[in-house]
């Protein structure tokens, strides 16, 4: 018995050690399986860390290109705004890129295709205090809004006192740039409320009026068409003043329809040569009253010669012209020509103070002057023929820069009219003979888009047969420019 249990326990001692081997070798086995796949696993998940790394460094580079994407789009926007600034300002002139609007659009303003666009101009409250010596100004009229000499009261009236607000200078322009290629294509369109012939409303309740064009014109390289200042007028050499235009009746002053060509000359020089809308301003004798007759065959040619430099800026500028009526049996037709001189000199080397001037000499050609102050011509029935009428207007003034946020300006204006010999002076007794004035005034800029001014300005008008007189007025101006 012990024996047999000795035998059993022998062989399942020897039946344990060979399984026990193969037992090990089972749980090695799956160990190493186990083992293998968790460094399959760890080699997957590696790869999956490294795939979202790589993922996410490719997310940051690609916000990164669109950013840049987008900058230089930017940058190729700009960069084709100054080029087209550039092709426009060769085309025009150095001389004469303060006559216009400006090329290219600041940074606020946007875009629509390929066009740059911007909107801009400014609000201004005009407040004045007026002294006239002879007679009264009609309320709401121009005489009341701005100096005009023509209007002055002249005789043995009544002295008047007028206090005038108004906001009617305020302004809107929008200026569009176009790239087409090489080429600059620009349109402008500005309008006021100023030079409105209708009011809307009475001073009394609304003060509503007529929103009314100035300026409207397309520019394609060197050519400009479309309504603009007239090119026998350098706008640069207006001072700044709170009046609409200052020195009325010393300066060619004129917008209208016309078709230009600017040929750049050098570096320094433009050569402007015109086109423009012809019209006849006329009277009857023993009449004052000027009459539009519309009754030109051909246009009115101008040219002009813009120079700029380092010391200043210089414009001559030469007018030819048709004077012509035809209308209730008038018939009859002369010539018209001017010539003006003007321009800027530098008074210090950052350009902030300056000596401007303008000199005009013309005949028949009064329309141009002084806002026609006088007539282009007088037609005499007597002889069914117009009569020449020359003029000689100049304006001086100086512009003086007082620190960062202060200037100041001083002013003197001057027109004589000369009637043709042949007239009678009973015919002409009642017209425009001379018209002068002197203005001061001191700005203050207190932020970059508001000026605050005030001004004090003297003027006279004389008659052929003497009478004249006066007007003193105290201005105050307060503009935001946007």
């Amino acid at each position: 018995m012990h024996e047999r249990t000795r035998s059993l326990a022998r062989a399942l001692m020897a039946a344990s050690c060979l399984i026990a081997p193969q037992a090990a070798h089972a749980a090695t086995a799956r160990e190493e399986q186990l083992e293998a796949r968790l460094e399959k696993l760890e080699t997957e998940m590696a790869q999956l860390r490294s795939d979202l790394a790589q993922a996410r460094q490719q997310q940051v580079r690609d916000a990164s290109a669109a950013q840049g994407a987008i900058a230089a789009a930017n940058a190729r926007s700009e960069a084709a705004a100054t080029r087209i600034a550039a092709v426009e300002a060769k085309a025009s002139g150095p001389a004469t890129a303060a006559a216009t609007a400006p090329a290219a659009p600041p940074a606020d303003g946007f875009r629509s295709g390929n066009s740059a666009i911007n909107i801009g101009g400014y609000i201004k409250l005009v407040a004045t205090s007026s002294h006239f010596s002879d007679g009264k100004v009609a309320t709401n009229t121009f005489g009341r809004d701005f100096y005009l000499p023509q209007a002055i009261p002249t005789g043995s009236g009544q002295s008047t006192d007028a206090t005038d607000f108004n906001a009617k200078q305020s302004r809107l322009w929008v200026d569009v740039n176009t790239r087409l290629g090489d080429h600059a294509l620009k349109a402008y369109v500005e309008a006021d409320f100023q030079t409105s012939p209708g009011i809307q409303a009475s001073k009394r309740t609304t003060n509503g009026y007529n929103f009314t064009l100035r300026r409207a014109y397309m520019q394609f390289d060197r050519w400009l068409i479309g309504q603009e200042w007239t090119t026998f007028q350098y706008v640069p050499a207006l001072p700044e003043s709170t009046d609409f235009v200052g020195v009325t009746e010393g300066t060619v002053f004129a917008r209208q329809p016309l078709i230009r060509y600017s040929l750049p000359i050098g570096k320094q020089a433009t050569l402007h040569l015109a086109m423009e809308q012809p019209e006849t301003g006329t009277v009857d004798t023993g009449s004052p009253t000027i009459i539009e007759n519309g009754d030109e065959r051909i246009p009115d040619f101008v040219a002009r010669l813009a120079w700029k430099g380092g010391i200043g800026e210089l414009s001559l500028a030469g007018l030819a012209r048709q004077v012509r009526v035809q209308n209730g049996g008038k018939d009859a037709s002369t010539t018209g020509l001017g010539v003006s001189a003007a321009g800027k000199l530098w008074l210090n080397g950052s350009k902030t103070s300056d000596l401007r001037a303008m000199v005009t000499y013309g005949h028949n050609i009064s329309r141009y002057l002084g806002l026609n102050f006088a007539p282009d011509a007088v037609y005499s029935p007597a002889t069914n023929s117009l009569e020449s009428v020359d003029a000689m207007a100049a304006f001086a003034a100086l512009h003086i820069a007082l620190g960062t946020n202060w200037r100041a300006n001083v002013m003197g204006s001057w027109q004589r009219v000369y009637y043709s010999r042949d007239l009678a002076f009973a015919d002409i007794a009642t017209f425009n003979r001379q018209a002068w004035s002197g203005a001061a005034n001191l700005f203050y800029s207190p932020y970059r888009n508001i000026d605050l001014g005030i001004e004090y300005r003297h003027g006279e008008r004389d008659l052929v047969d003497g009478d004249n007189g006066n007007l003193d007025r105290l201005e105050f101006a307060a503009k935001y420019s946007f």
